[in-house]
């Protein structure tokens, strides 16, 4: 069996590939991932008795008992640092926020602490810890449970990001996640838990880090992750009815950030547009669209195009929230005008 930073690599799944769900792949990742590896915990507010909040780590607590499955008070900065003070000490855990928003709560645990104790203690110890989190729109949640923050922690050096897209990368990058030496913010969009696709346990759809072509098109690129992907592939299906042939690429983690592939993939396209959820300004496709740029500058016919949310609070009711989020209509237009402007 190889090994990946020092633990176990994924055993093959004698049953082949099957469909299920983004929410039973993460949980049967965490399933795995613990009967492989003793030191995982998992704690969190009902992430026990209750299942979590979102039914991913249902069963684990009859299945590892409460000593691994530990129900937190309702304090996320509690929560985060018992689970660096865990990391540091040998374990490694996995924690849960109920929500990305609630960030702010632990904000000093997160970006002061976890982020920088590697550096700041020379080398000599790390922490080895996966925060699971939920963000993104789709459920009405209201403007303080529905954001997108991930450039919050794009902007910490000493965080990994992982967001999976699809079922796959939902159990791979999560058992990947678990193997990794430095912490790791792993945020599941809500509107993705009872989406289906196939899983095939023994093999992922590339290594961390790495990003996947979803899609290979001659004219145009779209850069994606999270939710996104799904909606840009939407988009391409519909754009080639238009006979424009997209090439979309999914990042999967965006630290780290495989800008090469998308890069790569505008010099062979010429043009290139990157969607997110997350707000306009300032936003991680900025980033993402400024790499491209710099890598791919004398091959592109036209500006890369940033395709992002509103620059405004996340509305409660259901046809403006969808509204303050790129749609696919709203990715067809950009995409036409700016192959055919």
């Amino acid at each position: 069996m190889t090994e990946v930073s020092g633990r176990a690599a994924p055993a093959a799944d004698a049953a082949g590939p099957r469909q299920t769900t983004y929410r039973d792949a993460l949980r049967q990742a965490l399933d795995d991932a613990m009967a492989a590896d003793p030191d995982i915990i998992v704690m969190g507010e009902e992430v026990g008795r209750y299942g979590g909040a979102y039914g991913v780590t249902k069963g684990l607590l009859d299945r590892f008992g409460e000593a691994r499955v530990i129900d937190a008070p309702i304090s996320e900065a509690g929560i985060v640092g018992a689970a660096v003070g865990a990391a540091m000490t040998g374990l490694r855990p996995v924690a849960e926020l109920m929500y990305v928003d609630f960030f702010g709560l632990a904000m000093d645990q997160i970006a002061n602490q976890a982020a920088k104790i590697r550096y700041m203690f020379g080398g000599q110890i790390g922490v080895p810890l996966v925060l699971r989190t939920q963000g993104g729109t789709g459920r009405s949640a209201g403007a303080q449970h529905s954001q997108s923050l991930e450039g919050w922690i794009l902007n910490t050096p000493g965080l990994r990001l992982a967001m999976p897209g699809t079922v796959s990368d939902a159990y791979h990058l999560l058992r990947a996640a678990l193997t990794q030496p430095d912490p790791v913010v792993f945020i599941e969009h809500k509107s993705l838990y009872t989406g289906q696709g196939l899983l095939d346990t023994a093999t992922p759809d590339a290594p961390w880090g790495q990003a996947v072509v979803r899609r290979p098109g001659r004219d145009v690129t779209l850069v994606a992750y999270s939710r996104m992907v799904n909606v840009a592939l939407e988009a391409a299906d519909a754009l080639a009815a238009q006979g424009i042939e997209t090439e979309v690429v999914d990042l999967r983690t965006l630290n780290p950030l495989d800008s090469d592939t998308a890069s790569q993939s505008a010099m062979r396209t010429g043009r290139a547009a990157v969607l997110s959820e997350a707000c306009l300004t300032g936003g991680p496709a900025a980033e993402i669209a400024q790499r491209i740029t710099e890598d791919a500058f004398d091959w592109l016919e036209e500006p890369v195009l940033r395709i992002a949310g509103e620059d405004v609070p996340i509305p409660v009711a259901g046809d403006l929230e969808a509204a303050s989020i790129p749609t696919t209509a709203h990715v067809v237009d950009a995409v036409s005008r700016l192959v055919r402007p």
